[in-house]
């Protein structure tokens, strides 16, 4: 007889009570997993550069670099839309210019980062790129700047319309929507609103431009009508720029009778309303 497989006797000190397709499926992850990681090390999703990772088939942390460019939303800011103020001198429940001119259908809302240009290669990366494992790091990290919300809050991710997620396979809002319910332990309703107009991309129009394109757009699902009836809902979107399209969908959360509404991206624009 040979030497003794190592192997062997990983698999023979389980417990009992373990079953076959389980060992089986970690004594592959315990084998591959060190190897894949040694060949091809976790890399910074934004430049490209080596980090400690969480192992294999996962993406969880920028380099330093990266890390240090990324701006986060602080105080002073607006207590609306945490637009930032240039002095903490009006207070914790101090609105911007904006909200205060045309208060915005939201009732709060919590963004993980400005944008800039690390949010936005990795913003551009799981929306056009494929890199859909992105959105678990990014939920995550909306996640954990939301504050505590009640057990029958539901996570309504901004809608595409039909042919746009047809094309590209998967609607980004909607795996970031997934990773915050994991971490807040919520409940994702995927298809609470539903795009029925298609509209040509808003990049390059102003706010009121934006607001009539997207105007009569979205509608909730009515299938879902007695699920939303009086819940609070988190609204999850990617970016937030002038609040034209989430305006819309909390409009039409509301006029379907959602409770209050709370908005979180992963990355806010300094302009524009809230």
């Amino acid at each position: 007889m040979g030497a003794s497989c190592p192997l062997g006797a990983v698999l023979t000190s389980l417990p009992n009570d373990v079953t076959a397709g389980r060992m089986a499926r970690m004594s592959l992850h315990q084998i591959i997993a060190p190897i894949i990681d040694f060949a091809y090390p976790p890399r910074c999703p934004a430049c490209g550069d080596p980090v400690d990772g969480g192992g294999f088939g996962t993406v969880d942390a920028l380099c330093p670099d990266c890390f240090g460019m990324v701006e986060r939303p602080g105080s002073p800011a607006c207590a609306t839309c945490q637009y930032p103020f240039s002095e903490n001198t009006l207070g914790n429940d101090a609105q911007c210019a904006a909200c205060l001119h045309d208060p915005p259908e939201h009732d709060g809302m919590t963004a993980a980062t400005f944008y800039g240009p690390v949010s936005k290669d990795l913003i551009l990366s799981l929306k056009y790129g494929g890199r859909m494992a992105l959105a678990d790091m990014l939920g995550r990290q909306i996640a954990a700047r939301l504050p505590d919300f009640s057990r029958d809050t539901i996570i309504a991710p901004v809608p595409l319309h039909r042919w746009r997620l047809w094309k590209r396979g998967y609607n980004q809002a909607a795996l970031l929507g997934r990773a915050i319910a994991r971490a807040k332990a919520l409940s994702l309703v995927p298809d609470a609103l539903e795009r029925v107009r298609r509209t040509t991309p808003l990049g390059g129009m102003d706010a009121a431009q934006r607001r009539a394109m997207v105007a009569g757009s979205i509608r909730a699902n009515p299938r879902h009508a007695a699920l939303l009836a009086n819940r609070p809902v988190i609204l999850v979107d990617d970016v937030f720029t002038t609040g034209a399209t989430t305006g819309e969908c909390v409009r039409v959360l509301k006029a379907a009778g959602a409770g209050a509404v709370h908005v979180a991206c992963y990355a806010r624009t300094r302009s524009g309303e809230g």
